[in-house]
């Protein structure tokens, strides 16, 4: 009997602050207009206080940090194969020189 996840767009999202931020309602007022668990608010309150216009990516889009990130580490993989690439080559001519 498992209910189905519901999704929300950033949009909802920054609609759902827009009324606790600018028309002043309290976050429990706001779950109940909107039908939604008032942990929520808070946890994107929380994530838009942080992140600010990062907030929200969405699903399979990046924030700027998780995308430099993902760049470093594939960089990363690159150099450790050139560096195990090298290794093996000097052992190779060292076998050649004897």
């Amino acid at each position: 009997m498992s209910k189905e996840r519901r999704v929300f767009s950033a949009e909802y999202k920054r609609e759902a602050l827009s009324l606790i931020l600018k028309q002043q309602l309290s976050i429990a007022e706001t779950a109940r207009r909107l039908g939604i668990n008032p942990n929520l608010l808070y946890r994107w309150k929380a994530q838009l206080a942080s992140e600010g216009e990062q907030a929200f990516p969405g699903p399979g889009q990046q924030t700027a940090q998780e995308a430099e990130l993902a760049k470093l580490r594939r960089e990363n993989e690159q150099l450790r194969m050139k560096r195990d690439i090298l290794k093996k080559a000097t052992v190779f001519f060292a076998k050649e020189s004897r």
